[in-house]
C-alpha cells in the first residue's frame, strides 16, 4: 500500500513537534526543512512592537531539559546516534548531551516519515555542527550525506582572540541514489560579464568560444568543414540550452549531422568568422546565460535588514531567498514541505510561493498567526491554515488489536517481572501499559507496551516510564 499522508496540507501544530511526527504516517514528507535551537547558550524574544512580539525561547540546556525516556530510547533504537552524545558528554558537559538527545529523538522519527526519495536540510552554526553531522550520519546513514552548505548570514563580526564568525551550516542528506534535484543558478557578477561578454552586435553581448573539443574522431565530426581541418581534435557543438531563442531550428535539428547543424548555425549568424586566422567560433549571447550553479558557499544572499518588508521581527528568522533556493532545488511542484520548528513560517511561506504543499510545526500559538498574515500578505489573497493543537494520529499501522489483549506475550516476554519495580508478580496484578504515553504520540503497537504492577502504572500516570 502507498503511504499517504494522515494530515492536511496547510496544517500547522501548536506544541511539542516530537509528539506531532510520532504521529504521522511513515515516508509521507518529500523535504524536510528544520531550523532549530543552536544550543547557543542564549535567550532570544522578538522586540515590542514587532510582528513577532511575544515570541520567544531558551537556547540553554541542562539535562533537567529532557525526558529521561528520550535518553534510554536512544540507547535502545540506535546505539550509533547514542554513541555520539555519549562522546560529547565527555568532550563538552551535559549542556551539549542534553540538546543532542533533544535532537536525536526527532531526527529518528523525521528519517522515518520522509519518503525514500526525500531530503533534510539541518540549518545550524559552528556551535554543534560537527556533532549533528556525526548525529545525522549515524541516523541517516553516512551515504546520505549530500552536502555542508555555508551561508555567510551577516557582513562582519568582531571577536577578541578569533575569527569573525559570520555563517551557519546547513547539512544536507539524502539516502536516495538519485535524489530530486533541480538546478539553481545565481545571476553573473558584473565583472565577469564585463569580462566575458565583451562583445556586443545588434543581438546584444556575447562571448566567442571555440567550436572544437579534445579528442580526434573518425565520423563527420571529426572531418574537415567549410576548407578547415579540427587539427586532432573534433568538432563540438554548443548544446540546446545555449542557442538563443531566435534560431529557428530546422524540422529534421535532432536528425542533422554535426557539419549539417554547423552550416544552420552559421546561416542564422551564430559563427564568427574572424579576419585573420581560419578558426571559427560560437557566439553565445549573454541573454541565453543561465548563470553560474549554486555552489555549496552561499554569499550572494544577504541576512535581512531592518527596513526589509519581509522582516517580521522574530528571533533568527532566515531569508526567503535562502529558503526558496533549498525548496526549489530539492523538491517539485506538489511536493509535501515540512518545517517542525516553524517560527515565523519562512519556510512555509517560501513552498507556498514556489507551489509545493506544506506543513509546519511550533511551540509558539504566533506561528499560525504570522503564517496567515505572511502568505496572505505574499499571495494577495487569503488562505486559510488549519491551526491544530492535538497530533494527528497514524492510519499506517493496520488495524491493531485491543493493546490489553497482550498481556499474555507481554508476561511471557517480561519473565512475570514488572517494568516499573523490578519484582515478580502474579499474571492478576500485572497491567498493561504504553510505554510511551499517547498523548505524547505512543501507539498501541506491542512495540510500545509494557506490563506494569498496579502500584507502578498507577505511579507512573500518563507520565513516560522516566
Amino acid at each position: 500500500m502507498k503511504p499517504t499522508p494522515n494530515f492536511k496540507s496547510g496544517t500547522v501544530w501548536t506544541g511539542d513537534n516530537l509528539s506531532v511526527m510520532r504521529g504521522m504516517n511513515s515516508d509521507s514528507i518529500d523535504l524536510v526543512y528544520l531550523d532549530p535551537p543552536f544550543n547557543s547558550n542564549e535567550d532570544y524574544s522578538a522586540p515590542t512592537g514587532s510582528e513577532a512580539a511575544g515570541a520567544m525561547f531558551k537556547d540553554i540546556w541542562t539535562l533537567d531539559d529532557i525526558d529521561l525516556y528520550e535518553h534510554g530510547e536512544l540507547a535502545d533504537r540506535n546505539p550509533a546516534a547514542y554513541s555520539v552524545i555519549d562522546a560529547a558528554r565527555m568532550a563538552r558537559g551535559g549542556g551539549m548531551m542534553s540538546y543532542l538527545i533533544f535532537m536525536a529523538v526527532r531526527l529518528l522519527e523525521m528519517e522515518r516519515i520522509l519518503k525514500d526519495t526525500g531530503a533534510i536540510y539541518l540549518h545550524c552554526d559552528p556551535t554543534a555542527s560537527h556533532y549533528l553531522k556525526l548525529l545525522l550520519d549515524a541516523v541517516f546513514g553516512g551515504r546520505a550525506f549530500r552536502n555542508e552548505i555555508v551561508w555567510k548570514r551577516t557582513s562582519a563580526a568582531n571577536r577578541a582572540e578569533r575569527w569573525g564568525p559570520v555563517h551557519d551550516v546547513l547539512l544536507y542528506y539524502s539516502r536516495a541514489q538519485k535524489p530530486v534535484w533541480n538546478r539553481v543558478f545565481m545571476e553573473y557578477d558584473p565583472a565577469y560579464i564585463a569580462k566575458t561578454y565583451r562583445h556586443v552586435d545588434e543581438r546584444g553581448p556575447h562571448r566567442r568560444s571555440d567550436l572544437t573539443g579534445t579528442g580526434q574522431r573518425s565520423g563527420d565530426s571529426g572531418r574537415p568543414w567549410r576548407g578547415i581541418d579540427p587539427n586532432s581534435r573534433h568538432w563540438a557543438l554548443p548544446s540546446d540550452s545555449a542557442l538563443p531563442d531566435w534560431f529557428e531550428r530546422p524540422d529534421d535539428w535532432k536528425t542533422m549531422s554535426s557539419q549539417q547543424r554547423l552550416d544552420a548555425l552559421d546561416s542564422q549568424g551564430l559563427i564568427y568568422w574572424p579576419p585573420r586566422g581560419t578558426k571559427p567560433s560560437f557566439k553565445g549571447y549573454l541573454s541565453t546565460a543561465q548563470g553560474v550553479p549554486a555552489q555549496d558557499v552561499i554569499i550572494d544572499i544577504g541576512p535581512l535588514r531592518a527596513s526589509d518588508a519581509e522582516r517580521t521581527g522574530y528571533p533568527t528568522q532566515k531569508p526567503l531567498a535562502l529558503l526558496e533556493r533549498v525548496i526549489r532545488s530539492s523538491s517539485n511542484k506538489g511536493d509535501l514541505v515540512f518545517d517542525p520548528f516553524c517560527g515565523c513560517a519562512t519556510t512555509l511561506v517560501a513552498a507556498d510561493r514556489l507551489e509545493r504543499r506544506w506543513v509546519g510545526c511550533d511551540l509558539s500559538p504566533l506561528a499560525v498567526k504570522l503564517v496567515r498574515e505572511r502568505i496572505a500578505a505574499d499571495q494577495g489573497l487569503f488562505r486559510d491554515v488549519i491551526a491544530l493543537e492535538e497530533p494527528p494520529r497514524r492510519t499506517d499501522l493496520g488495524k491493531l488489536p485491543n493493546y490489553r489483549t497482550h498481556a499474555h506475550f507481554l508476561y511471557g516476554k517480561q519473565e512475570g517481572v514488572c517494568a516499573g519495580c523490578d519484582t515478580h508478580f502474579p499474571f492478576r496484578v500485572m497491567e498493561v501499559d504504553h510505554i510511551l504515553p499517547k498523548s505524547q504520540g505512543g501507539s498501541d503497537h506491542a512495540d510500545n507496551l509494557q506490563l506494569l504492577c498496579s502500584h507502578c502504572n498507577r505511579s507512573k500516570g500518563g507520565r513516560t516510564m522516566a
